[in-house]
């Protein structure tokens, strides 16, 4: 990363969801325009040199900061440097922000499903949706987003602001847990995404002949969606694509990560750890 193409921006607010899960919030020094869905590159400077990695925005554009949902990478370059920061120290981000994981404007059904912190772009484009809205934009847009998480605790503050924002009626949020028997006071839906998808597209009539489908988050559970909706006749233009990470043969995380693919886009914008 060039620094004159890049500003500095200062960690506001941090909020730690687990011990591997984060929530950081930086003010950048200069506003930075994108689209809700796209992703900013991050740079933390180590012995004069800039690491930098990409990551998916949960802020809204029309919100004043940067926020970004991270999973903290064991033996991780970037990663292991967030967790260490403390408010008020600063990273630097790259003025222009890029992606192609946005939402298609040729519908208005949308059929979102994330893993973890893959929720991330949908939040963002969800919280867009409700400024929109409450400014008194029109618009016909239906969303389901199925979030799938092994625990409940997982989910984060999202869990509340995705079920607040479902009370208004344009959005239908599912978050599913993959170990139920941890929590035997978890009452919503169980199971990964891949297996609750068919079953709320099916409930809710969202189909191949009026719909677009995202995944982001898990590379398994992004292939397995995929089969799930080319056997439900959904086209491959129809489905949308976000990878957080590559996997070896091994099931290993490779050294690069996420967001790395972006659906038709055939956009690769490096690793994250």
């Amino acid at each position: 990363m060039q620094r004159e193409k890049s500003c500095s921006a200062e960690l506001i607010e941090r909020r730690n969801v687990s011990d591997a899960l984060a929530i950081f919030r930086f003010h950048t020094a200069d506003q930075l325009f994108f689209t809700a869905g796209q992703y900013a590159t991050i740079a933390i400077e180590t012995d004069g040199d800039l690491l930098e990695r990409p990551y998916s925005i949960v802020s809204s554009p029309y919100e004043r900061f940067l926020e970004f949902f991270v999973e903290l990478v064991p033996g991780g370059l970037l990663t292991p440097k967030l967790w260490d920061m403390s408010l008020g120290s600063s990273i630097l981000v790259r003025r222009r922000i890029v992606g192609q994981f946005t939402l298609d404007r040729a519908v208005n059904r949308h059929l979102m499903m994330a893993t973890v912190t893959g929720v991330a772009p949908f939040v963002s484009m969800l919280r867009t949706q409700r400024i929109d809205r409450e400014r008194g934009v029109a618009s016909s847009d239906q969303l389901v987003v199925i979030h799938g998480a092994s625990r409940s605790a997982e989910f984060g503050p999202y869990l509340s602001e995705l079920e607040t924002l479902s009370r208004d009626g344009w959005l239908e949020y599912i978050p599913t847990i993959s170990r139920p028997w941890e929590e035997l006071g978890w009452l919503g839906e169980t199971g990964r995404v891949e297996d609750v998808v068919r079953k709320h597209a099916d409930r809710l009539g969202y189909n191949h002949t009026n719909s677009v489908a995202y995944a982001c988050g898990h590379p398994q559970m992004i292939q397995k969606v995929k089969e799930i909706l080319l056997r439900a006749r959904f086209p491959k233009g129809q489905i949308r694509e976000e990878d957080y990470f590559v996997l070896h043969d091994s099931k290993e995380r490779s050294k690069r990560c996420a967001p790395h693919g972006l659906g038709n886009s055939s956009s690769t914008s490096g690793d994250r750890n």
